[in-house]
Formats: structure tokens, sequence, C-alpha cells
């Protein structure tokens, strides 16, 4: 099965430029404008996390967030988020654990959704070893249990999205994916630039009332350490008009991340302080600036599509 994958990113996509354009001027903005989605991913998975996701929505080095409900560290950030709904939160749908001994199951556990979880009672370490044993009913029962208990915490949810892409690797877990936005009535990621050349037949299970941004980025995983900033600086002075999320995974290399993400090096604890040194940085911001970038939030967007659906 060919992964549908979003970390070659970085490579500028051809452009989309009506449904780009029609849907900014729909939005009220006007047809060249700029909006990005400055998101951090994985909120909850650590303290190291947390700590850097808090501090970089409070100085509004980023305007999003979501936050994986498994994780150990769910509850510190659902606190926070409680006691802070005007940040932007949403869920990032959880259905693997990737890390070598840091390991997490799923909420309604193996004996429920067997097919979720490895011989260890574990959820599955790669998006590959997850798409091949997943059976899509379960996926949907303990994503639904993850929505659930976001809600249950008080956590003022703007959006989902989708944990290592697994979401968009087969349609019927598209479909799933689909079905719980609209079930919540919440916005869904959905880059319709990567998913008109990966997996256009996706494209066809959408609805006039799914909202569809034009692309996400990352930066490459082949990146340097010694050329991160000028990497996302690239990005940002090549970024086209219309609506982009630019995933970071921000965190400090304490000692407790180090543990965490020891033997993988692809967002890892150095990879995740570097990503905060970057957002943190006077130089992102004044490309953001130069370049007349303007930060969004997925409330916002997701605001003045339902306005411009029903004018």
């Amino acid at each position: 099965m060919k992964r549908i994958g979003f970390l070659a990113l970085a490579v500028l996509l051809s452009a989309l430029p009506t449904p780009a354009q029609s849907l900014l001027e729909r939005l009220g903005y006007p047809p060249d404008a700029k909006l990005l989605v400055l998101h951090a991913d994985d909120v909850g998975m650590s303290r190291a996390v947390n700590r850097a996701s808090i501090e970089a929505l409070e100085a509004g080095w980023i305007s999003s967030a979501s936050i994986m409900v498994p994780c150990p560290w769910f509850s510190e950030i659902a606190a926070y988020a409680r006691q802070h709904p005007e940040f932007d939160f949403g869920l990032h749908l959880t259905l693997t654990s990737e890390w070598k001994y840091y390991r997490w199951d799923g909420l309604l556990g193996a004996l429920q959704t067997p097919s979720l979880h490895n011989s260890a009672g574990f959820l599955h370490a790669t998006t590959e070893e997850a798409v091949t044993n997943i059976k899509p009913e379960e996926a949907e029962a303990e994503l639904r249990a993850q929505i659930r208990r976001a809600l249950d915490a008080g956590i003022a949810l703007t959006h989902l999205d989708t944990h290592m892409g697994v979401l968009f690797q087969t349609p019927a877990l598209f479909a799933v994916y689909l079905r719980l936005g609209r079930e919540f009535k919440l916005p869904v990621l959905i880059p319709r630039e990567q998913l008109a050349q990966q997996a256009p037949h996706l494209l066809e299970l959408l609805k006039p009332e799914d909202l569809v941004i034009d692309r996400v980025w990352l930066v490459p995983t082949d990146t340097p350490p010694a050329q991160w900033q000028e990497a996302y600086l690239r990005l940002i002075e090549n970024l086209p008009p219309g609506i982009t999320e630019l995933i970071v995974h921000l965190g400090y290399a304490t000692d407790e991340l180090q543990a965490i993400t020891v033997d993988h090096p692809d967002f890892g604890a150095a990879w995740r302080e570097r990503d905060l040194e970057v957002v943190r940085s006077e130089a992102f911001r004044n490309a953001l600036r130069r370049h007349n970038v303007t930060l969004v939030t997925w409330r916002e967007l997701a605001e003045r599509f339902q306005k411009a659906r029903h004018e």
C-alpha cells in the first residue's frame, strides 16, 4: 500500500489557484492573502513538549496546537486548556505509539479494540503496521472515545487532525476521520494540494460542509541541523497565497525528552528544541512580517467558514 506522507512538503507544489482563491474570498480575505496556521503537534506527549508549546502559545509564536489524549501528560495540558479557552487547541487523533520505550495504549484498550494494539498491548509503532492491522470500526470507536475524553475534560476543541497521518492512508480510515469531524462539528485537517497529488480518490468523499485548506508543510526530515532556521525562512519566503498549515514539533531537549525519543532522530528531542528556537527567533518573526504572512487559528477559519456557508 502506498503511504500518503507529508514529510517532503517543503517542496513547493504546483498551484491550484481557483479553489484557493475562491476559499479565501468566501472567508472574507483578499485573494492574495497568505494565511498560516502555525501549528504545534503532539501536545500532551510529555512535560517538555507541554512546557514548550504553552510558552509558544502564550508568546504568540504559534497560533494553534493539537493534543494527544492517550499520552501520559494529557491531564496537565487538559487542565491548562480548560483554564485558557482563548488558545486554539485541537485533537491529535492517535492510533500509533512510536517511541522505543515510552509507549501507550488506546483508551478502550486491547480487549475492546484488539486490531489497534500489538502483542504487548500498545498501539502500533508505525503507520504501516497500524494500517495493516486496524479495523476501521475499532479505530472509530477509539477516536470517538478520545474526542469525548477531551470534551469531558473541558477542552474547547477547535479542530481535529491525525497523528502520523494514519487517517489519510485508506478510504475507510479517511471516512472515519470525516465522519467524526461532522459528528462533533469540528473541522478536520485536510490539505487539498497534497491529496490532489497523492490520493485524489479521497477528495471524492468530501462534502460542501468540509473545510479544506490548501496545503500542509513540514520541514524536510533530511534538513541538516545547521540549516534548520534557513529551511524555515525559505518556507516562509516561498509561501503562496491561500491557507497553509505549517506543522512544528516543540520541546525542550531535557533528560525526559531525550529518553523518550532515544534512537529516533526524526521528531526527537534535538529536532523539537530546534523547532522551538526557530519559532521564537526574531529572524523567523521578521520573515513573517516581511512576506505579509498572517497567522490565523482554526477557530477563526471555522467561524468564517460557517458564516460564509449560511450567508
